[in-house]
């Protein structure tokens, strides 16, 4: 596996094709080499791919496996046609085809998730949602906290940015973060500035050792990434989110959209709805 090549092709980003490729590779022990090929959109890049397509297979000793988004039917025919010397695994034709058979209704054939993306509402939420996170990253700014869809808490270095930004980027989903802080647990309660929004918040914590081993890639050797000033916020910061009745949970084993999913499903479960 070490010395196989994996391609995503696509007459768009690539992104649908990486992302359902990297969920079946999951299932195997071994990480191929990944090769991403977007904006495959002329028979002449199509030509071009195949032939590097070959070379890699010749050199491996091994025909490479090739997910695809391939919207053009010219484009698409090149890649699939034998002449390709690898195994290619063709999204649409798999999935897009049988639906088509199933709605009694042809697929519009559009190039990536928005066709526009100045004519896209969807696409104008997230960048709406995108900014917000952006501005409320780290208790920068506690105005317009109502319109927040999710705020979430934690000591510092537990995850909250990168859920943030993922769930806005993802889900166009307007989270603020707040960082826990020596001061709100000497204080025993949650900041003032929260208290009125406490129905969305949402904790993360984390495991000490690790909290320390991320703090100490920051800052070594400093109190704030020694072993027993983790153990004491991580410890604080947990009996404050119970007592306030906040839902929380461990960031240590968990994957960003395992994290994201879960704050969705408690929080606001309409959108694993759309």
């Amino acid at each position: 596996m070490p010395n196989r090549t994996v391609f995503f092709v696509s007459d768009g980003t690539g992104i649908t094709a990486e992302t359902f490729g990297n969920s079946i590779l999951a299932q195997f022990p071994a990480r191929p080499r990944h090769v991403r090929r977007p904006f495959v959109d002329t028979v002449e890049k199509a030509q071009e791919l195949v032939h590097e397509i070959n070379a890699t297979g010749e050199q491996e000793g091994h025909r490479p496996v090739v997910f695809i988004t391939l919207v053009n039917d010219e484009i698409r025919a090149i890649v699939t046609d034998a002449r390709c010397q690898a195994l290619v695994l063709d999204m649409f034709r798999t999935f897009v085809e049988p639906l088509e058979i199933e709605f009694g209704v042809k697929s519009n054939h559009r190039i990536g998730r928005f066709s526009d993306a100045s004519q896209s509402q969807e696409y104008d939420d997230r960048i709406e949602a995108i900014n917000f996170s952006l501005a409320h990253d780290d208790g920068q700014s506690s105005r317009n906290l109502d319109v927040a869809d999710v705020i979430l808490l934690g000591v510092s270095r537990s995850g909250k940015t990168p859920t943030s930004l993922y769930l806005a980027m993802q889900h166009g989903i307007k989270a603020a973060n707040y960082p826990l802080i020596p001061e709100d647990f000497e204080r025993g309660r949650m900041p003032s500035s929260l208290a009125p929004f406490k129905r969305k918040c949402f904790g993360l914590t984390i495991d000490p050792a690790r909290l320390a081993q991320i703090r100490n890639e920051r800052r070594p050797g400093s109190k704030y990434a020694a072993l027993e000033n983790c153990r004491y916020e991580v410890n604080e910061a947990e009996s404050m989110m119970r007592r306030e009745g906040i839902s929380w949970l461990s960031s240590t084993h968990k994957s960003i959209e395992e994290i994201a999913t879960t704050i969705l499903r408690d929080l606001r479960p309409d959108r694993l709805i759309y």
